[in-house]
């Protein structure tokens, strides 16, 4: 209820203060229903989100921005990771730990981002809770150490950080950008060095960062945390109207070890309207051969910590405008390492001025055990957003 009254009362007194008189509110309401086939059962989860973007021109060289965002759920909120892992697998979890794999969706109000720009002669200088995108790659980044994207739907947008940024151009083709994530003391704060430039048709970056990584072991239950030491670079172009880009990153770990990461990806449109793209990634932390696959790997996957499970993927994407408001489209993501293939069809309707209708499928194809496997379970999800 507190949380409630606080952005009550900053969508109604900030526009009574002197800045808020330029201030802009506006933002989406995101109502989504997500239905999915398992074990000869299906559920259903519903959500309803509400996101407020806040945003200010305080002064010429000064600028406020924020996101609320507030989500509700109904249906199936809880669930059970063992559900979706091979029975090979959960077999083994002894019933005191299982309560570790449950999750649940849970009603939440939270500020998304909050930040303020400075734009000086020389530089700019942005603090406070920021989204921070890293990395050319359209379904995997590996130079991106902060978000994970969902291959059902790439594009939605990313999480805010804790951050302060400094971005300096150096003449007209490049600019130095200086990050910092703060921890609990220097040795665990995060820093991050990128600097960007143009080399005739391309864009291109070089990045190095240094973080704290934290994922689970689930075959001994226990957290882990250690430093995370990355070099990478990215490139984006076009040749003979082709869009072509790439990305690499090596990592360094005590526990974990040293592991490379790579996309190459290209798209094209062509006269018709239909755009196709395709990407591969390799990540040298997942595994070649699905048998080798651990409950751990599983469940980092599923968390969000590591970025595949399968050593190396391929991504496919097609759209096609049917008509003026509506497009029709598919995602294919097969694991080359295992066989296994996921397909999530996507039909796209612009009903109205500023409300957008999305149905996406989602048909997984694999043996037990491997990255898309068949259990997993097939469904789908249908999205409407309203812009206000």
């Amino acid at each position: 209820m507190k949380r409630w009254l606080l952005v009550f009362l900053l969508l109604g007194v900030f526009p009574q203060w002197g800045w808020g008189q330029k201030a802009s509110v506006g933002g989406y309401f995101e109502p989504q229903l997500m239905g999915i086939s398992l074990k000869n059962h299906f559920y259903q989860l519903h959500s309803n989100k509400l996101r407020v973007d806040l945003s200010s021109d305080i002064s010429e060289k000064v600028s406020f921005g924020a996101n609320f965002d507030f989500i509700r759920y109904s249906g199936k909120t809880h669930w059970n990771a063992l559900d979706y892992l091979p029975e090979s697998l959960t077999q083994s979890v002894l019933p005191p730990f299982r309560p570790f794999f449950r999750f649940t969706y849970k009603d939440s109000i939270f500020l998304d981002n909050a930040f303020v720009r400075f734009s000086f002669h020389d530089a700019d200088l942005t603090v406070g809770r920021q989204q921070i995108s890293l990395g050319t790659g359209y379904a995997w980044n590996p130079t991106d150490v902060f978000n994970q994207k969902n291959l059902i739907d790439p594009t939605y947008e990313q999480p805010g950080h804790n951050a302060v940024r400094l971005d300096v151009p150096l003449g007209t083709r490049y600019t130095l950008v200086v990050l910092g994530t703060p921890g609990e003391d220097w040795q665990t704060s995060g820093k991050l060095v990128r600097f960007k430039g143009r080399l005739g048709h391309f864009d291109y970056s070089l990045i190095g960062v240094e973080t704290q990584w934290e994922f689970t072991d689930f075959q001994r239950f226990k957290s882990v945390r250690e430093t995370r030491r990355l070099v990478g670079a990215d490139f984006a172009g076009q040749v003979f109207g082709i869009g072509v880009w790439g990305e690499w990153a090596s990592n360094w770990m005590k526990q974990t070890g040293r592991f490379t990461e790579t996309v190459l990806g290209a798209d094209y449109t062509f006269n018709s309207g239909l755009y196709v793209l395709a990407e591969g990634f390799h990540s040298a932390l997942g595994k070649s051969n699905y048998h080798r696959y651990t409950i751990s790997d599983w469940m980092q996957f599923l968390m969000g910590q590591k970025k595949a499970i399968a050593r190396d993927q391929v991504y496919f994407y097609a759209s096609y405008p049917a008509t003026d408001l509506i497009s029709v489209g598919c995602s294919v993501v097969t694991s080359l390492s295992d066989g296994s293939v996921a397909v999530i069809p996507l039909v796209t309707d612009n009903l109205f001025e500023n409300v957008e209708l999305s149905i996406f499928g989602n048909y997984y194809h694999g043996k037990e055990g491997t990255a898309y496997a068949s259990n997993l379970g097939n469904g789908g999800m249908v999205r409407l957003r309203v812009y206000f």
